[in-house]
């Protein structure tokens, strides 16, 4: 039974299982990892560590279909470890082209996502994934010519399964209301689609990563690549799904002074 809902109340903007969460299928996506250079320790909120030196990824896929509508996602990852010691992603920008998976994101878990243009084009050399904010200025590109098969121990060692999640869920509010400040740890299964042949639809090659304009509204250039360590393509299935919240602090909005750190 759906139990998660949106407003309005009568007609909701997103609706979902709370035990199987968003559902996809038919995605595919273009991913580069890299080291990240320069000082983004702000980046992180307070119970994570970054790498030294820090480790990043980006992600830009094409959902073909869910269960909040398709849309295409731009992701940026950054590898962390929380006080407990548990490894896991914190997304410091996340980009989006559906309104229900902007608001459901948003909401739910936190994810600071954004409305923007997107894309994951298969063409003759390559496979092109683009983010642009507006349509008009791009703000990063990746292309993976899917020379070969990734192996199933490289992908696993990128993006081991079972890894969670993180993302800082702020809701703030009018004066007089109580605001919310909180990180949140959720979940991300991802399952690689086989081809005809029973091979599984994941593929390295030569690669790369740019971002042809440096925004201050859109500053996903501050994962800037320091050591290049390669891109892939895959072809997937996915459920995401909340886990739960590493720390809460609630405040009355008049008086709020909330840090990051």
């Amino acid at each position: 039974m759906v139990t998660w809902t949106s407003t309005p109340l009568d007609a909701p903007l997103f609706q979902m299982d709370p035990d199987r969460g968003i559902e996809y299928w038919g995605c595919k996506a273009v991913m580069a990892t890299f080291t990240v250079g320069g000082d983004i320790a702000d980046l992180v909120p307070r119970g994570l560590h970054l790498d030294t030196p820090a480790f990043g990824a980006v992600l830009i896929a094409d959902y073909g279909a869910s269960t909040i509508g398709p849309y295409g996602e731009y992701v940026s990852l950054l590898r962390v470890v929380d006080d407990d010691g548990v490894a896991g992603m914190y997304i410091p920008y996340i980009y989006v082209t559906n309104d229900a998976a902007l608001t459901a994101g948003r909401e739910v878990l936190g994810a600071p996502k954004k409305l923007a243009s997107i894309g994951v084009d298969v063409t003759g050399q390559a496979v092109v994934g683009s983010l642009a904010r507006p349509a008009a200025c791009p703000l990063a590109q990746i292309i993976v010519a899917p020379a070969e098969r990734l192996g199933a121990d490289l992908l696993d060692s990128l993006l081991p399964p079972g890894t969670p999640f993180f993302s800082l869920r702020h809701l703030p509010g009018p004066p007089g209301a109580t605001q919310v400040h909180e990180l949140i740890r959720w979940n991300c299964d991802l399952a690689v689609r086989a081809d005809a042949f029973g091979d599984q639809l994941r593929f390295t090659g030569p690669a790369s990563i740019t971002y042809p304009t440096r925004s201050g509204v859109d500053p996903v250039h501050r994962l800037d690549v320091d050591t290049f360590l390669g891109g892939a393509y895959l072809e997937f299935d996915m459920r995401l799904t909340a886990g739960s919240v590493v720390w809460s602090e609630t405040v009355a909005a008049e008086v709020s002074q909330l840090q990051m750190q």
